[in-house]
């Protein structure tokens, strides 16, 4: 990477770790879909999808404005995020997880990508490009909203499924075994009334 000899330099460099993240989101955010029971989460995440393919044109077109430099930047931190998702998908061994464990990953992409829209929209002000301003507001405003949602979903539906699924794997346990005692119980009973009428 280029060395920053101007708050113009700074700006581009948020915009492209910007982009790289949004490009890297392209790429494994439908592969993760595949892997969610929800369908409200399926549905989120196809939103958050459609968000990233738009900020990736108005990036693009921010930074053609800017006349950047073409050399790309590789967003470290977002592959940071995600891969450390794809670790924890592979750890699970309960399904039931599946979804609360790719909810909480995702946010935790999300919160960063706000706090990355918020400086760049900070230095846009600063250096008067309405153009970033503009985008990075949008984007903000749709991501900060994103985030209520996923906290909602997460505390309606998906984090309590994991609970019900433990109560009804519990009833399920105890059934059986008042059944088993039930059962003995019958056959003990069988056997006295035998011997007795011998």
């Amino acid at each position: 990477m280029a060395g920053l000899s101007s708050p113009e330099d700074v700006l581009i460099t948020e915009l492209k770790e910007i982009h790289s993240a949004e490009k890297q989101l392209s790429r494994v955010l439908p592969r993760l879909s595949k892997k969610i029971t929800s369908d409200s989460l399926k549905e989120m995440l196809d939103q958050r999808l459609e968000q990233g393919e738009s900020l990736i044109g108005n990036i693009e077109e921010a930074l053609e404005e800017l006349e950047a430099p073409k050399a790309k930047i590789k967003n470290i931190a977002a592959e940071g995020l995600i891969e450390d998702t794809t670790n924890h998908l592979d750890e699970i061994e309960d399904e039931r997880l599946i979804d609360p464990v790719l909810l909480a990953s995702v946010q935790k992409i999300e919160h960063y990508c706000i706090a990355s829209w918020g400086t760049a929209a900070a230095l846009g002000r600063l250096l008067g490009n309405d153009k970033v301003v503009e985008t990075m507001e949008q984007v903000l405003e749709e991501g900060k909203q994103f985030d209520e949602e996923m906290t909602k979903l997460a505390e309606e539906e998906i984090n309590p499924a994991i609970l019900s699924g433990e109560e009804e794997e519990e009833d399920g346990d105890e059934g059986g075994e008042e059944e088993e005692q039930s059962s003995r119980s019958r056959s003990g009973r069988g056997k006295s009334s035998r011997n007795g009428r011998r």
